[in-house]
């Protein structure tokens, strides 16, 4: 239980890697808020982890800021932050993405971890602790082709990551990320544009432990990483992708 006592808030826990984190937290013993755009998809996991739902739009301040003012009623304080909403565009040649289909990646990918800092990081420094991971990915740094801009925003993310890590470190503040290589998610099929045995088989190639990530996989990632067992680790970009990036 090593993260006994704690409250967190994971965005996009509605599915995939983000309901897996949550439900490896509360496995811990972490009281979860579970944060989707998706509020159906948000109440169901909480209900399995007895954790509180919320709907939010993690590119928009307004809702950010609601929702952590709903974790601060329902929790009394946060202690950890999983920035783990995110989107991408299908695979195209970088100058064939259009301007909005830009705009939205760096608004869901970027934006939001500047809009759940200013929203949650004064209360974490008035703490004097905390812990927050960014989910970011293999593609921020061992780029695919034709997902450039995607494959950009995680770079963004990791970069964010250790600037956020080396300002926070004396108000006792950690930060990190966790780079998954693509999971059984329903993000899967953007990622490979279309989802056959064929496409299947040349992705898992390039992967030396012949599997994708698993939800499963990045909940025991982020649990070791928010716990006070990593207390010594601040800005790092940790791969857990089976050897993608070697």
């Amino acid at each position: 239980m090593s993260l006994e006592g704690k409250r967190a808030i994971v965005t996009g826990a509605g599915s995939g890697f983000g309901a897996g984190i949550a439900r490896e937290f509360a496995a811990q013993g972490a009281r979860v808020m579970v944060a989707d755009i998706n509020e159906d998809a948000a109440r169901a996991v909480a209900a399995e982890l007895d954790g509180v739902a919320q709907r939010v739009d993690v590119a928009d301040g307004a809702s950010v800021q609601a929702m952590a003012e709903a974790a601060q009623a329902a929790f009394g304080r946060v202690d950890i932050l999983v920035n783990n909403a995110g989107i991408t565009h299908l695979p195209a040649p970088m100058e064939e993405i259009d301007e909005a289909e830009f705009d939205r990646v760096f608004a869901v990918n970027c934006k939001s971890v500047y809009l759940t800092a200013r929203a949650l990081v004064p209360e974490m420094k008035a703490q004097g602790a905390g812990a927050i991971l960014n989910v970011a990915s293999t593609a921020g740094l061992s780029p695919r082709p034709r997902l450039n801009w995607y494959n950009a925003s995680k770079g963004w993310m990791i970069t964010a990551t250790k600037a956020m890590a080396v300002e926070l470190a004396p108000a006792g503040v950690r930060v990190n990320a966790i780079c998954p290589v693509a999971g059984e998610t329903p993000l899967l099929k953007s990622f490979m544009g279309e989802d056959t045995p064929e496409i299947r088989a040349k992705f898992l190639a390039t992967i030396p432990l012949g599997r994708f990530s698993t939800p499963a996989d990045m909940g025991a990632a982020a649990a070791f990483l928010c716990s006070d067992a990593a207390g010594m680790i601040t800005g790092v970009a940790l791969e857990v992708d089976g050897g993608r990036c070697i």
